[in-house]
């Protein structure tokens, strides 16, 4: 019998893009990886895990900025290639620069420009 995650098509490193939406606004919050164990244990904690390609390590959003995200659904999509997760931003900040979300620059005249403000200054984060 096959395991549900073995329905997924990790890439040739053995990850998975996985976004973070906010599950009662749809604002995407943020993009980060998944290896199978972070997954796994996402589906099982209800809260997102991912995998830190910088640090090679799992890493349980919130464990040092308490910024948790409570998992409320996961998707799949159609080509099984990406995850989806609808959750709830505990602390309403998402982006380690003290925003709601990663997505906070916006093209306009040829450049990107920040749109949202800081919620939290960093430093005062982590």
């Amino acid at each position: 019998m096959m395991n549900w995650l073995d329905k997924v098509k990790w890439d040739n490193d053995g990850l998975v893009p996985a976004i973070a939406q906010d599950h009662a606004t749809g604002r995407i919050l943020m993009m980060a990886w998944m290896n199978r164990e972070a997954l796994e244990l996402t589906a099982k904690e209800q809260r997102a895990i991912y995998y830190s390609r910088s640090r090679q390590k799992l890493w349980r959003k919130g464990e040092s900025s308490g910024h948790v995200q409570k998992l409320h659904e996961l998707r799949l999509d159609c080509d099984s290639d990406v995850i989806v997760m609808q959750v709830e931003q505990i602390g309403g900040i998402a982006c380690h620069t003290g925003r709601e979300s990663c997505f906070y620059k916006v093209y306009e005249n040829n450049d990107w420009v920040d749109v949202d403000p800081v919620l939290k200054d960093p430093s005062d984060i982590y």
